[in-house]
C-alpha cells in the first residue's frame, strides 16, 4: 500500500479509532473540528502523510496526532515508520485572484522597533488596546489551543491565510478580547507599516449613527475601508440592528476585496447569532470559526502560576490549586481571586498565608461562582448542544430520536439541578410539560447510576458550565 488511493481509503477508519483513543470527552469532541482540516492522506513508501493548509496546524497536529496516527495504522497491519504533516493546500479551495491587489511592500528593510507607540501608523479609530493583552501573556490550554494557534497564524500573515475573517467566540471572561488585541499589537510590532483599528460593535454602531448626523457617512466608510487589520470585538451587538449590519456589511466586503484581514468576537457561534442577517453569518463563517472553552482545571492552575510570578510573588501550591478549585467561572474571576490574595499578603507581610485565611478572603467570591453559575436554562442549552454536536432548535423538536432524546433529557436534568426554575419553568423553556421535564430529569439520574460513558459524558458538560459533578447532588 503506497499510493493515494490506499492511504485515503484507510482515514476514516484511522480517524474513528484515534478518537476512541483520546481519554477525555473534550478531546474527542475537539477531532470534530480539526480532522475535516486535515486532507489527502496517503501511504507514501514507509511514510503515512496528511496535508493541512497552515504551519501552524503542522506543528499542532504532530504534537497532537502524530503518534496516535502511527499506532493506529500498526495496530490496523499497516506497518509505517512515521507519520508526517505537511502543508498542501487542496486544489479545489484555492480562491481565483481578486481584481484588486495590495502592493507589495518595498524591498527596503525597516529596523525592528519594541516600542509600540514608536511604530503606530495612523488608526481609525480612537479605542486603546490593553498593554498587557499580547501573546506572551496569553496561558494557552486545551480550551483555547485552536483559537490561540488560529490567532498566531492571523497575527504572523495578516489577510493571507484561510482564516479570514477569524471569528472567536465563547463565554465572558474567557480571552477572546485578549486574543484579538493579541494580534492587533503583534502586528504593530511586526509590521509597523500597516494600520491596526480595533473596535467595539458598540462603538462602531455609534460612530455610524454620528455619521448619519453629521452628514459624514463618506468619510466614516472610507476610514474604516482602509485599515490592513480591522478588530471588531463583541460583535453580537449589532444583532438587530439592520442598518448598521447593512454598514457593516458592505465595509466587511471592501476588507477581504483588497485581501485585509477582519477578526471579530462574539459570546456564540456565528449560526448562533439571533437578529442577523444570513448573508452577514454567512460572510462570519467563510474563514475559519474558532471557539474558547471554559479553562480547565489544569489551564486554572497554570494562569494562577503565571499571574503569580508575574507578580514576583510566591503562595503555596495548597493556595493556588483551593482556587483554581473552587473559581471556575472565567479566567476574569480566577485573576480576581488572585489580585485579592497577593493584595492580603502585600498589606500583611507578617502574617503567613494559610488556606482558612484564603478561604475567608474568597467566600464573598466562591459565592458568587454560585450564583454566576445558578445558570440560565439557555445557556444549559446551549454547552448541552454543542457537546453533543446538535442543534438548539432539536432540542426543542418533539422528534424522539436516541440521539435528540439524550441530549434533550440531560439538558432537562441539569436545568432541575444547577437553576432555581420551577419544573413548569423549564418546561416552558423546553416547550414541554413540567411532567415531561421531571421524567426527563428522572430518566438521567437512573441512567448516571448504570452508564459511566453517560456519567463521563454530564461531568465533561458540568465542568464546561463552571461547576463539579458533586453540586448536582
Amino acid at each position: 500500500m503506497d499510493d493515494r488511493k490506499d492511504g485515503g481509503s484507510l482515514w476514516n477508519e484511522v480517524v474513528s479509532q484515534v478518537k476512541m483513543l483520546l481519554p477525555t470527552e473534550m478531546e474527542r469532541n475537539r477531532t470534530e473540528r480539526y480532522f475535516p482540516l486535515m486532507h489527502s492522506p496517503r501511504l507514501e513508501n514507509d511514510e503515512f502523510i496528511v496535508a493541512v493548509n497552515e504551519q501552524i496546524q503542522v506543528e499542532m497536529f504532530t504534537n497532537l496526532y502524530a503518534q496516535l496516527i502511527q499506532e493506529v495504522l500498526q495496530t490496523s497491519g499497516i506497518k509505517v515508520k512515521s507519520v508526517r504533516f505537511v502543508v498542501e493546500k487542496k486544489p479545489e479551495a484555492e480562491k481565483p485572484p481578486l481584481p484588486i491587489q495590495r502592493p507589495k511592500p518595498s524591498a527596503a528593510k525597516t529596523e525592528p522597533r519594541t516600542q509600540l507607540q514608536d511604530v503606530h501608523p495612523p488608526i481609525s479609530s480612537t479605542m486603546p488596546m490593553h498593554e498587557n493583552y499580547t501573546f506572551h501573556n496569553f496561558v494557552v490550554g486545551p480550551s483555547n489551543s485552536f483559537a490561540h494557534a488560529a490567532a498566531t497564524a492571523v497575527a504572523k500573515n495578516p489577510g493571507e491565510t484561510s482564516y479570514n475573517p477569524l471569528f472567536i467566540y465563547g463565554g465572558t471572561g474567557l480571552g477572546k478580547t485578549h486574543l484579538m488585541e493579541a494580534i492587533g499589537h503583534y502586528v504593530l510590532a511586526k509590521m509597523p507599516s500597516k494600520s491596526v483599528c480595533y473596535i467595539t460593535s458598540e462603538t462602531f454602531l455609534n460612530e455610524y449613527i454620528n455619521a448619519i448626523q453629521n452628514k459624514t457617512i463618506a468619510a466614516f466608510r472610507e476610514r474604516y475601508r482602509k485599515v490592513d487589520l480591522l478588530l471588531l470585538d463583541d460583535v453580537q451587538f449589532i444583532a438587530d440592528k439592520f442598518n448598521v449590519q447593512e454598514e457593516f456589511f458592505n465595509t466587511f466586503n471592501s476588507l477581504m476585496g483588497l485581501r485585509k484581514q477582519v477578526v471579530m468576537t462574539s459570546d456564540v457561534a456565528p449560526k448562533d447569532l439571533k437578529g442577523c442577517e444570513e448573508r452577514l453569518i454567512g460572510r462570519f463563517q467563510q474563514g475559519m470559526v474558532v471557539e474558547i472553552e471554559s479553562p480547565s482545571y489544569e489551564t486554572r492552575l497554570a494562569i494562577l502560576k503565571f499571574k503569580m510570578a508575574a507578580r514576583q510573588h510566591i503562595i503555596p501550591d495548597e493556595i493556588l490549586k483551593f482556587i483554581a478549585e473552587n473559581i471556575r467561572s472565567h479566567v476574569r474571576a480566577i485573576e480576581g481571586a488572585l489580585n485579592r490574595v497577593l493584595t492580603f499578603v502585600d498589606l500583611n507581610q507578617n502574617l503567613p498565608l494559610t488556606l482558612e485565611i484564603t478561604q475567608h478572603l474568597l467566600k464573598d467570591s466562591i459565592a458568587e461562582e454560585k450564583v454566576i453559575k445558578d445558570l440560565t436554562v439557555d445557556e444549559i442549552m446551549r454547552t448541552v448542544s454543542i457537546f453533543y454536536g446538535v442543534k438548539i432548535e432539536d432540542i426543542l423538536s418533539p422528534c424522539r430520536t436516541q440521539t435528540l432524546v439524550t441530549p434533550r433529557q440531560v439538558a432537562m436534568f441539569l436545568s432541575c439541578k444547577l437553576t432555581t426554575k420551577s419544573l413548569p419553568e423549564i418546561g416552558r423553556s423546553f416547550d414541554k410539560s413540567h411532567a415531561t421535564v421531571h421524567h426527563g430529569a428522572q430518566t438521567i439520574q437512573k441512567r448516571l447510576d448504570v452508564e459511566s460513558d453517560l456519567k463521563k459524558s454530564v461531568e465533561e458538560i458540568v465542568s464546561r458550565l463552571g461547576r463539579k459533578f458533586s453540586d448536582l447532588g
